[in-house]
């Protein structure tokens, strides 16, 4: 799952004023959109994004069954777990990114 995880965030690289950096509060691997942390890395296949909750509602996005770090978020919640296993899930991900920040 690592590879998916680099793969990704070389993708991510492509976005003006995104970057990988340590995160301050979750440890592990944090995206910032000029500066300012907007997703954080779980683990090497599950990313932690603000995409906010009227975009997670257009989406129809819902929090997946059985978080190990979020268990008990609530639906209306600005942030989302995205899973991804598959290089296309990967472009999936990339998508919800770019609304992410498109909301910054």
């Amino acid at each position: 799952m690592a590879h998916l995880k680099a793969r990704l965030l070389a993708e991510l690289a492509k976005i003006e004023g995104v970057e990988d950096r340590p995160s301050p509060v979750a440890g592990g691997s944090a995206l910032f959109y000029f500066g300012k942390e907007f997703a954080h890395f779980h683990n090497a296949n599950e990313l932690d994004l603000r995409l906010t909750k009227t975009v997670i509602r257009q989406l129809g996005l819902t929090h997946p069954a059985g978080s190990v770090h979020h268990p008990k978020r609530a639906a209306g919640s600005a942030w989302i777990e995205v899973r991804f296993a598959t290089a296309d899930e990967i472009e999936r991900v990339v998508g919800l990114v770019r609304l992410a920040v498109a909301q910054r």
